[in-house]
């Protein structure tokens, strides 16, 4: 089993996706912004021969290329590694009524529900993957959630008929005149290896830069309390706690995107 590093605890309190728009008065109040490591006064940055590269991890074929990059450099916070996180490839479920002997019924979840399949993710449980690549009714679907502004959405995964399968790239990014310039997570997907940054709601570098994420549908999923779930979805599977995983050393790779680029790119 890998081990979430300490940074993790600090780290989540970072995150936020811009393109999740649910937010109510509630959930308004501002964060107190903190100060974070620059990445590039720790040299995250980097070529390698005529080739602009970013820090992914000890290993150095983790390491992204950048070379497109639409996003400032001095801008970027962190760099812990993108095996970092367990955002979730294969996740495992349980019943409501296990869940129902963990959760209280004011804690809060993101449900989705497609073709008769209804999947539900614990806030508490998200806030610890912050991605859960997963299926809904036979549809891959990612469960998003950033803690910094109490906001969470389901996204479709699949372009152009190829899913893709995503993590968070231990960086974390501001824009001043973005989400009031507070730091979001920086995402990555492995099959093409491109970044995402969900508060603009696109892939900012590699090969899939300018696509879009796709959110869900709103009549396929909603934001709600675990006594709200028990009553209107009694046949929900439950995301179980605590999973972690060995990362793979290898995986997938798509080398022609330009049907997904043509698609989908603005």
């Amino acid at each position: 089993m890998k081990s979430i590093p300490y940074l993790f605890i600090v780290f989540i309190c970072f995150g936020c996706d811009g393109q999740m728009k649910n937010r109510t008065p509630e959930q308004a109040t501002t964060p107190v912004k903190k100060k974070r490591p620059v990445s590039a006064d720790n040299g995250k940055f980097f070529n390698l021969s005529d080739t602009r590269m970013m820090y992914g991890g000890k290993d150095s074929t983790q390491h992204f290329n950048i070379s497109n990059l639409t996003l400032n450099e001095g801008q970027f916070h962190y760099g812990i590694g993108r095996e970092a996180f367990p955002a979730l490839l294969a996740p495992e479920f349980i019943s409501l009524e296990a869940a129902d002997t963990i959760w209280a019924d004011s804690t809060r979840f993101l449900v989705g529900s497609l073709n008769g399949e209804t999947k539900a993710y614990s806030v508490p449980d998200l806030t610890r993957h912050e991605i859960v690549n997963d299926s809904l009714g036979g549809k891959p679907v990612m469960a998003a959630y950033c803690i910094l502004a109490d906001l969470g959405a389901i996204y479709e995964r699949t372009y152009d008929g190829k899913a893709f399968t995503f993590g968070l790239s231990g960086y974390t990014y501001y824009d001043p005149k973005v989400w009031d310039g507070l730091d979001g997570f920086v995402f990555w997907d492995r099959e093409t290896e491109s970044l995402w940054w969900p508060l603009v709601g696109k892939a900012v570098s590699g090969p899939l830069e300018g696509v879009p994420l796709l959110e869900m549908d709103k009549q396929y999923w909603e934001d709600v309390t675990w006594e709200q779930v028990k009553q209107k979805y009694p046949d929900a599977k439950v995301l179980t706690s605590g999973q972690d995983f060995e990362r793979p050393l290898s995986w997938k790779k798509y080398e022609d995107v330009a049907s997904i680029i043509e698609k989908y790119s603005n």
